[in-house]
């Protein structure tokens, strides 16, 4: 019991530790991110773009660069 609480006391008390801590996090949300990458594109191939998709970052050449808010375009 006494080195889980040295271990405890090395992670989040000495620099060291709280170094692995934030690289461990950061290594672990990595893994799951690209775990959950790869299961994303497997159910959801890419495909070409219809006229009835949407897209977050629009980049139509068409636009000119108005607002569709009639205040914004003055």
């Amino acid at each position: 019991m006494g080195q889980i609480g040295t271990f405890f006391d090395w992670l989040f008390n000495k620099p060291a530790g709280v170094l692995c801590l934030i690289v461990g996090g950061i290594i672990f949300f990595l893994i799951v991110s690209v775990v959950l990458e790869r299961k994303t594109r497997k159910i959801y191939k890419n495909h070409e773009k219809s006229p009835e998709d949407w897209d977050l970052f629009d980049d139509d050449d068409d636009e000119s660069g108005w607002s569709s808010f009639e205040d914004d375009n003055n």
